[in-house]
């Protein structure tokens, strides 16, 4: 070392390198220590992530449950006769009723007990309290954590039991409607969520103050405690941010994180002071000073050992230049692994672009195989579904001992399926609607004088190319849901028009129409792509072969006709059959 110091250019090197050192040194140590820092308030958000999210699940469970009870409701009769009952009533006209409307030869069905056994879990659930409600009053039922149940009759809507606030819970306001007219309301269910049992699984984490905030201000606070806590997440909520500091003191600061509920109208709040975190963490910032301590030391020795052999370099360059005074030119070959560093660098790069290229082609040849065997799989659904049930119908014409018909019947099914077998998986639509006709024609047989279809389609909708075999499922679904088989006229329209930009094709009927939150279930798994929503072939297989055929130009709207039954909408965009 002493050395290299005598000459006075690697001395000054070696201050300025030893400056810099520890200029590093010191940045790289607060950098650390902010990193840190930052680390451990994300674990304490994340920590208040899960914690919301556990709640967020929970309360979307009981909604869930309320979702299914409301459905149990209306599709149990005795069930919406007994509320009628409770409904208005107090205790003694609540039995009244009840026996007045009690029939011997079917059992007494009673609305507390369904609602206690199917929602509460025995009273020891979520949900602490269910009030029906008229425009003036309401009937309240409330379950404690050993079970029981009480009533409180014709309370006011006034009265401070129904006060919405979240230090009570969440109310889940549900309307009663009469089935055999929902435009007509009986009354009102609210469900109550206890906030105490919505956030008693939130674990008491390090941090100094967590709550829950309504959107009129209320603070349920889950856990922390002191009168500077509920000012802290006051000021949380009124900042507007999602997460931030808050000045707390001269130089202490306050992190804060807040997760709004998209669904349930509160906010969560979590807080951590930032003294008492890096006082609770004190052991691992002197660790980490102890480490940069000894890298310093480290780089600084690798400095001294580097200038050395920058001397000896100097060295070996003064050597060279007198060997050149000499004439010897005697080559000195470079490292191998230097010699052809861009040569490596730009065959790394062709191999780079061959890899791509090759894994490019194979994940596109692939995508277009599964999407290949996926039509096919999908086709091969249908084809065996619709003969069982054709073979059904004409089983039940022989049965009658109706001759003529099964023979017709057979005909048709024969003349159905040569052209299932024959004709490939891309056909004209005109062809589609020759394959449903004959299918309807079967139905005919099943429904003499009771079924009737008709065709209404323009002649520049026929030579479109289409899937083969997709129209049969949607005529089938009005034969399984929407055919009334004592009806003397039901009707199947199939019409198909042109627009600017568009074709147009409409299957009606009208026969049954869909509940408002069965159609709303069947949009949603329209647009599934897992196999969850395909338990029956249906309407999801159809979607799916045309989505696959057609791309982004298709789509598929399902309504209930105005007067009666369902129409099925299907829109191909003139783009898209371009791009076919």
């Amino acid at each position: 070392m002493h050395s290299f110091l005598q000459i006075k250019i690697y001395r000054g090197k070696f201050i300025a390198y030893a400056v810099f050192v520890v200029f590093i040194g010191l940045t790289l140590g607060a950098v650390t220590c902010a990193v840190l820092l930052d680390q451990w308030v994300g674990n304490a958000r994340n920590e208040a992530a899960g914690s919301f999210a556990r709640a967020e699940s929970a309360l979307q469970y009981d909604a869930d449950r309320i979702e299914s009870f409301m459905q149990r409701v209306y599709s149990n009769s005795g069930l919406v006769t007994d509320i009628r009952c409770f409904l208005g009533n107090n205790a003694e006209g609540y039995l009244t009723s009840r026996l007045q409307e009690s029939h011997f030869n079917r059992a007494l069905v009673s609305f507390p007990d369904d609602m206690k056994s199917f929602l509460s879990n025995g009273g020891q659930g979520d949900i602490t309290q269910v009030s029906l409600h008229t425009e003036q009053e309401g009937n309240v039922i409330r379950f404690d954590n050993n079970g029981n149940t009480s009533f409180q009759f014709r309370l006011p809507n006034t009265d401070r039991t129904f006060n919405e606030t979240i230090r009570s819970g969440f109310v889940y306001r549900k309307k009663l409607s009469d089935p055999n007219q929902i435009s007509r309301q009986l009354g009102e269910f609210r469900f109550l969520v206890s906030s105490d049992r919505i956030f008693q699984a939130a674990p008491n984490y390090p941090q100094s103050e967590t709550a829950a905030v309504s959107a009129s201000g209320d603070i349920y606070r889950i856990s922390g405690s002191g009168s500077d806590g509920a000012d802290l997440v006051r000021r949380a909520t009124a900042s507007g941010r999602t997460h931030g500091y808050l000045r707390t003191g001269l130089l202490d600061r306050a992190y804060f994180v807040t997760y709004r509920s998209t669904q349930f109208d509160y906010q969560f709040v979590s807080i951590v002071n930032a003294s008492s975190l890096i006082r609770q963490k004190l052991s691992v910032l002197l660790i980490v000073f102890l480490i940069m301590l000894a890298a310093m030391i480290s780089v600084l020795l690798l400095i001294v050992y580097n200038l050395r052999e920058d001397a000896n370099f100097l060295r070996r360059i003064i050597n060279s230049i007198g060997r050149v005074k000499t004439a010897d030119f005697t080559p000195v070959n470079p490292a191998r692994y230097r010699r052809n560093e861009y040569g490596m660098i730009a065959r790394e790069l062709d191999d780079m672009i061959h890899q791509l290229d090759k894994h490019i082609r194979t994940n596109y040849l692939l995508k277009l195989k599964q999407q290949e065997t996926e039509m096919k799989a999908l086709q091969h659904q249908i084809n065996p579904h619709f003969l069982y049930n054709t073979l059904e119908v004409i089983r039940s014409f022989a049965l009658g001992n109706r001759a003529d018909d099964t023979a017709d019947a057979i005909a048709t099914l024969g003349a159905l399926y040569r052209d299932v077998v024959k004709n490939e998986n891309i056909i004209p639509l005109g062809s589609e609607l020759d394959l449903l006709q004959k299918y309807l024609r079967i139905m005919e047989f099943k429904y003499p004088d009771r079924f009737y279809y008709q065709f209404n389609v323009d002649k520049a909708l026929l030579a479109l190319p289409t899937v083969k075999f997709w129209m049969q499922p949607l005529a089938e679904n009005f034969f399984v849901h929407g055919f009334n088989p004592e009806s003397e006229f039901n009707l199947l329209v199939v019409n198909g028009y042109e627009e600017e930009d568009r074709f147009v094709l409409e299957i009606a009927d009208n026969g049954n129409w869909i509940s408002d939150s069965r159609l709303a279930e069947i949009r949603a798994s329209l647009l599934r792509t897992d196999d969850a929503s395909t338990e029956s072939i249906g309407l999801h297989n159809v979607y799916t072969r045309l989505r696959f055929f057609y791309g982004p130009g298709f789509s598929m709207a399902i309504d209930n006709n105005e007067e009666a039954g369902v129409k099925i909408t299907i829109i191909l965009s003139k783009e898209a059959m371009n791009d076919v």
